[in-house]
């Protein structure tokens, strides 16, 4: 029994050591925003785009595209901020995806707080799902952002499909 419990403990120990687990969190300096749900952050040493994870904010151009991105500028200008991983780290265009944390704020929820996303779950990232529908349902019931108007138009992922940006 005693050799077992060693080459049991070995091989844990290597699988620590060779294999490291990948990190779940970090810490990113603000760079600029693309739009309401992505942002251009400095992460590990290079420039990175990040899609904001559970949420889908009006396109440039599109009804409320502005005040998404102009909010999402207000929340991160000039801060450190810090992504966390769900379980797909990038999306099939390569963006890194994660939920962006300021002062302690979930940003993915603080834009749909303020009406200005959609909370839209994203399988296999549903680590925050709840969070990001209830933040939804507040919006609704306050009326604020676009809800003031009863919601948007076209959902963004339909007005990109007519105007050919996705």
């Amino acid at each position: 029994m005693p050799l077992r419990n060693t080459l049991f403990t070995l091989c844990l120990l290597s699988a620590v050591f060779l294999f490291p687990a990948r990190s779940t969190a970090g810490e990113a300096q603000f760079i600029s925003t693309i739009d309401g749900d992505s942002l251009v952050v400095e992460f590990e040493g290079r420039a990175c785009e990040v899609r904001l994870i559970g949420i889908d904010a009006p396109e440039h151009g599109q009804e409320f595209g502005v005040q998404a991105k102009c909010h999402a500028m207000r929340l991160c200008y000039g801060r450190t901020l810090r992504l966390e991983f769900d379980r797909q780290r990038r999306d099939r265009y390569g963006r890194t995806l994660a939920y962006v944390y300021c002062n302690g704020k979930m940003i993915n929820a603080e834009m749909v707080r303020a009406g200005l996303a959609l909370a839209v779950p994203y399988k296999p990232n549903l680590r925050h799902r709840e969070k990001l529908e209830q933040a939804e349902k507040a919006a609704r019931a306050e009326r604020r952002g676009f809800w003031l108007r009863g919601g948007l138009k076209q959902a963004p992922a339909e007005w990109r499909k007519l105007h050919g940006k996705g």
